[in-house]
């Protein structure tokens, strides 16, 4: 178990949200896939819902702000001890602000910022709330990794903004992929070059006891899952929920 009662270094993956048009489906759906709890908050929080396991929260689901939108994705927020001073720092490396700074009453201050390849991600200085508090265990957030068309400037401004030391991956020669790891050596994700994705994203990987019986769970419940495959870390499917908001699961390979 992978149980958090403080708050995360900063540059490192905290909290995960997803906005989607039908708060009841998605509860529905993510229960089924991963046996999450839901505490749905009041009208006046938009009904910003924490999704819980073993009654501690690892992500959170609303009604999406934007009754025209049809892009949904799961929001990853990097932590901080400073909200502003990083916004700062993204600025000088080229990034934009979307929002804030901002207080969130007394749960924590939050930024969210554009980076030079139209990435988008989040900011959170933890004050009440702490992020996920349990990571790295089945049915809770595993890693994130960026991919984009444009790996050379997302490499600079990432280093440049948290601090982080880049290092190759031996263990896949044929891809351009490199480890983002904080300045004490802690790895917290990576940088995928894809010259054939559409857009530079953050991609959300969960971690599930069989990824296999995820996928299945997962189309059960109304969702669309890929073939499983197996890669040299583990065994991967891509999931894709109700609203066609995209994520993977992974579990260890099969002995």
């Amino acid at each position: 178990m992978s149980e958090l009662t403080t708050a995360q270094p900063t540059g490192t993956p905290t909290w995960i949200d997803l906005g989607i048009p039908d708060l009841d489906r998605a509860m529905a759906f993510y229960g089924a896939l991963f046996g999450w709890e839901f505490e749905v908050g009041p009208e006046e929080t938009g009904r910003y819902t924490m999704c819980l396991l073993r009654g501690k929260p690892v992500a959170a689901i609303m009604p999406n702000l934007d009754p025209g939108a049809t892009d949904f994705w799961w929001n990853l927020y990097f932590a901080t001890d400073d909200c502003d001073a990083t916004v700062a720092k993204a600025v000088d490396a080229g990034g934009s602000v979307l929002a804030g700074p901002m207080d969130v009453m007394d749960q924590g201050r939050m930024a969210i910022v554009r980076d030079t390849t139209g990435a988008q991600f989040g900011l959170w200085q933890a004050g009440a709330h702490l992020g996920s508090e349990i990571v790295n265990e089945p049915n809770s957030l595993l890693r994130n990794d960026l991919v984009t068309p444009q790996p050379g400037p997302a490499r600079d401004f990432y280093a440049a903004t948290f601090d982080y030391v880049l290092d190759d991956n031996p263990d896949m020669p044929g891809a351009d992929f490199t480890f983002l790891r904080r300045p004490d050596g802690h790895e917290i994700g990576g940088i995928f070059g894809d010259p054939n994705a559409g857009k530079s994203r953050w991609t959300t990987l969960f971690q599930v006891a069989d990824a296999d019986e995820a996928a299945r769970r997962a189309v059960e419940a109304g969702g669309t899952a890929a073939e499983p495959f197996d890669m040299v870390y583990g065994r991967l499917a891509v999931i894709t929920d109700p609203f066609g908001a995209e994520f993977e699961v992974g579990s260890p390979k099969a002995s």
